[in-house]
């Protein structure tokens, strides 16, 4: 697949969805999010390696990140063509706390690109409407219910550390929230 692959992963992702559509696939939590997905890609890639929870040091001797596992990464033999997808499906509520997950998978999929990752992306899955509109846009809900774009420092928006804890990001990365069925909506952000 080569250099093709480096404009597939988004298309991987969104066939994935059409295919969770169509067939009735439940996603009823990040676990079954997870393996869905590396199950279908499994069968879209059989010439690559799909492995989750792979620690970043398998890739990299700089495994400084702002995370350590990475949940799904499909690579080929020698490793020189390697990809990394973080996955986010909250179902508790914690609206800004989540939110603020969310910019942490794009500042780790940054760190991973940086360490010579082919190709990154975040996909988030949410079924709550106030992770994608509400009243309040302010801090970290402007990025999400307003903006639909994430950049620069984001502060973290409740308990220990609020409003002085944050995470900087080196780029700037638009995303449109897509319809899924029973009101559940996703995005695809590409590093």
């Amino acid at each position: 697949m080569g250099v093709e692959t480096l404009l597939e992963i988004r298309k991987l992702i969104e066939d994935f969805y059409l295919c969770v559509q169509s067939n009735g696939i439940e996603i009823y939590n990040e676990f079954s999010h997870q393996h869905e997905l590396g199950i279908f890609l499994r069968k879209k890639l059989p010439d690559y390696r799909i492995q989750f929870e792979r620690n970043v040091s398998y890739f990299t001797p700089d495994n400084k990140t702002i995370k350590k596992e990475i949940d799904i990464t499909i690579f080929n033999e020698d490793k020189s063509e390697k990809y990394a997808i973080e996955l986010k499906c909250p179902l508790n509520g914690q609206y800004p706390e989540q939110m603020y997950s969310f910019v942490k998978d794009i500042k780790f999929m940054e760190e991973l690109k940086s360490r010579g990752f082919t190709k990154t992306a975040t996909v988030t899955l949410v079924s709550e409407k106030p992770f994608f509109e509400g009243r309040n846009t302010e801090g970290v809900y402007k990025f999400f219910r307003e903006e639909h774009s994430v950049y620069g420092s984001i502060f973290k928006p409740t308990g220990v550390g609020k409003n002085e804890d944050s995470i900087t990001l080196s780029g700037r990365y638009d995303f449109i929230w897509q319809d899924l069925s029973e009101g559940r909506k996703y995005y695809i952000i590409e590093i």
